[in-house]
């Protein structure tokens, strides 16, 4: 198996109708890292918007289970875009992400905000810093799936096109991003809960290293300092250095996702009615 075979097969499938595959294949065989890496940023720019931090805020996950919040979103993505939207477990995954969002009083704008984050944080990552640049069926098929998707959640007014889906994410972030004290809070339990991940002695460097990949309108938004000034160049090279070592690797055989790999949370498994916040589960197991 060559290494762009894969990316010869996604060139023959219709984006409209292969959707699911092309998500599938994209984040599972060509990109599983930067697909998990740019979903964090997606997430982290949410934080950026008052009413969306503000709802998190409130809620109290953040402060209280960070490392838990982390894994159930990511698990819930993650099984929807293993399986597809349609297969036993990726039913179960959206029903369940319905059932917690329906918990809460959501704007629709804000959904519709978030769901194209979903859409173009992986896609400016991946021509950024992965092995090889998305081909135009790539982008489309993962807009695609992310709009059926959202048709699922009950979002109103998706925009029609690609490329009316970006503008709106664009000018969304232009009109709603400012600071606000929750921003700050949501953020920080955020940056806290990745330098968590790393020994103690390198936190404030992983601080930074997070800084260094925040653009100006986010650092201002979340209050946070800016970045030594070498880390953000730092940090680009070191994310294009490392998309061109991976070029030279042999194709993946077998699907990387992130329910392929043990979690912090569930290292023992989990049920995907049983994801979300504990005050939920026994509802959802009743």
């Amino acid at each position: 198996m060559g290494r762009f075979d894969i990316l010869r097969q996604i060139r023959q499938l219709d984006p409209v109708r292969d959707h699911a595959k092309i998500q599938h294949l994209v984040a599972g065989y060509e990109f599983p890292w930067d697909n998990i890496r740019a979903l964090e940023i997606a997430l982290y720019r949410t934080y950026c918007v008052p009413s969306i931090s503000a709802l998190l805020d409130r809620n109290g996950e953040f402060r209280h289970r960070p490392q838990q919040r982390y894994d159930d979103t990511a698990i819930i993505v993650a099984e929807m875009c293993k399986w597809g939207y349609d297969s036993e477990r990726g039913r179960q995954a959206l029903e369940r992400m319905n059932w917690i969002h329906g918990h809460f009083k959501i704007a629709n704008e804000d959904f519709l905000y978030v769901l194209s984050t979903f859409i173009y944080e992986p896609i400016r990552w991946i021509d950024n810093f992965g092995w090889r640049k998305l081909c135009e069926q790539e982008k489309l098929g993962i807009y695609y799936f992310w709009c059926e998707i959202g048709k699922r959640m009950s979002i109103k007014n998706i925009p029609p096109t690609y490329e009316a889906f970006e503008r709106y994410n664009l000018d969304y972030e232009r009109d709603k991003f400012r600071y606000a004290d929750t921003n700050q809070r949501v953020g920080r339990a955020t940056r806290d809960l990745f330098a968590s991940w790393f020994p103690r002695l390198f936190a404030p460097m992983v601080r930074h290293g997070i800084y260094a990949m925040l653009d100006d309108r986010m650092l201002a938004a979340f209050g946070f300092p800016r970045p030594f000034k070498f880390m953000p160049p730092l940090a680009r090279f070191a994310l294009r250095a490392r998309g061109k070592f991976v070029r030279f690797l042999p194709p993946r055989r077998k699907p990387h996702f992130f329910v392929d790999i043990p979690n912090r949370t569930y290292p023992k498994g989990y049920e995907i009615a049983e994801l979300g916040p504990p005050r939920f589960r026994k509802a959802a197991t009743m």
